[in-house]
């Protein structure tokens, strides 16, 4: 999940080894009989805590295409220790795996900073899903767990993984050391660098095919963590997805000067008028894109050199879009996602997303000069997956664990620590992965309706990346929906096909 930028993504929307600065990796070995944590290490900082009980199993299965799945569940926790050998977190995972020889294994990470891997899990790719993310789906709708006809389980195993502070991860330091530890952009790629590492040697899957799949804030965490492996840690991923990433913190910025803030999300409004129209298309989206990078980019450039310009984009964006004429022509044909979320369903008292502006809820204070509510489909999914999650993880798999869930921490949010390069994002570490193995794939893969992680910025930023030997080798790929559109039967449908193309089975 990510929203607006790194510190505040959370509060709008959504939405990236521990060889942190003195730390010693020795220290990080763990030995594969002991249970992932001990009473002593839950102690050990001053933190009373419930120890987390040893790693727990169960077998199940999933129906998908008509051939039944039978695979295990194992949740557990690995320990991130500092330089003394003192364990100061705990990182909790859910691995889905399945008898066969060579499976490739695909490890998942959300984002926020401070979502859980839930969404991944039980809405994406895991092998039970529920419901959450469309229009039409309610927070107290039964939190049951049905067969996930999209998950990846037919052709890898499957690792989640809960950052400190999500799920049931937690800190056995306090915030000030947590942030400092955990809480940061560098770091925080780091130690979960290396939880990929000590899964894999727990696990005896260092041979295996390996992937990685982020989803927003995760799409941050993706490129850095696939860099990381590679040259720090020594493991190559051969493939990385990444779901409506959040690529390039930077290309938002500067609005009063650049058009670029402009043009990553006139896209995205005009795909979601169009399935509003029932109109959306690949067909009927290309000449959108080609008029957002070429004359819309060009007319905002003029300004007042041209005064022609403004009325040119004020009556195209208002056609593309389907807004009140007026607003438009307010706005100066710059759609500010927030005001533009409450203009567009205005006459009927209702909110869109930012997350897919065609998923609506009423607007509690219409009359207000601001949005002084949640994000629609934020506030609709905490109870679902936190419901789902929690009964499948105590009861289901029987990892019997006192403390809260946390799907999505504000408090870690609210504690995240941006350093010095993080506004630079993601782009020069997927560069130098894809240069540095020729093996490696990616796939980009985004909602047309996501306002938090507009596709125009991925279509953009791939645009510009050198060919190297093969352009196909990063792709993006666009499905109706928003930020989750992977929420909506066929698109899921659709990205499990790309996703089975870059992992070469049929």
């Amino acid at each position: 999940m990510r929203n607006g930028s790194v510190r505040k993504s959370l509060q709008t929307a959504v939405l990236a080894a521990l060889i942190v600065a003195g730390f010693n990796t020795s220290a990080l070995a763990v030995d594969a009989h002991k249970p992932a944590a001990t009473p002593d290490a839950a102690s050990s900082n001053g933190f009373h805590l419930p120890p987390f009980p040893a790693d727990a199993h169960v077998t199940q299965s999933t129906t998908v295409d008509g051939k039944t799945l039978k695979y295990t569940v194992t949740v557990g926790a690995l320990p991130v220790f500092d330089e003394k050998g003192t364990t100061i977190g705990q990182v909790v995972f859910t691995a889905y795996t399945m008898a066969g020889k060579d499976r490739p294994v695909t490890f998942a990470l959300n984002g926020g900073p401070g979502a859980s891997s839930v969404y991944l899990n039980l809405g994406a790719i895991g092998p039970k899903k529920v419901n959450f993310g469309v229009e039409g789906d309610n927070p107290s709708d039964p939190a049951t767990l049905h067969d996930n006809p999209g998950t990846w389980l037919g052709f890898t195993d499957l690792v989640f993984i809960d950052p400190v502070g999500t799920g049931f991860s937690r800190a056995l330091v306090d915030d000030k050391e947590a942030t400092k530890q955990f809480y940061s952009t560098d770091n925080d790629i780091k130690y979960l660098s290396r939880i990929v590492y000590d899964w894999l040697v727990k696990s005896g899957r260092m041979t295996s095919r390996k992937y990685l799949v982020g989803e927003s804030y995760g799409g941050f965490r993706g490129p850095r963590i696939t860099d990381y492996l590679q040259t720090q840690l020594g493991v190559a991923m051969n493939g990385v997805v990444l779901l409506s990433p959040y690529l390039d913190p930077a290309a938002s910025d500067d609005q009063d000067v650049s058009p670029l803030p402009w043009m990553l999300t006139l896209p995205s409004i005009a795909a979601a008028h169009l399935e509003r129209e029932h109109k959306l298309s690949p067909e009927s989206m290309a000449s959108i894109i080609e008029y957002t990078r070429g004359e819309y980019a060009s007319d905002l450039m003029k300004g007042r050199s041209d005064p022609q310009a403004t009325d040119r984009v004020v009556n195209k964006v208002t056609a593309l879009t389907g807004l009140d004429p007026l607003f438009v022509k307010r706005s100066g044909g710059r759609l500010e996602t927030q005001a533009y979320l409450r203009e567009v369903y205005r006459a009927e008292g209702k909110l869109g997303s930012r997350y897919d502006s065609n998923v609506t809820a009423w607007d509690p204070f219409p009359y207000a000069p601001h949005q002084r509510t949640g994000d629609p489909i934020l506030n609709g999914i905490i109870a679902p997956t936190t419901s789902a999650m929690v009964n499948f993880v105590t009861q289901t798999v029987g990892w019997k664990v006192d403390g809260r869930y946390n799907a999505l921490s504000y408090e870690v949010n609210q504690l995240w620590h941006e350093d010095d390069d993080a506004n630079k994002g993601s782009v020069s570490q997927l560069r130098e992965a894809v240069a540095n193995d020729p093996g490696l794939r990616v796939l980009i893969a985004h909602g047309w309706d996501d306002l938090s992680c507009p596709f125009m910025a991925s279509v953009l930023i791939v645009d510009q990346i050198p060919a190297m030997g093969d352009p196909t080798r990063v792709q993006v790929k666009e499905y109706p929906g928003g930020h989750m559109f992977y929420a909506r039967a066929d698109s899921q449908a659709a990205l499990t096909s790309d996703v089975r193309a870059l992992y070469g089975v049929k």
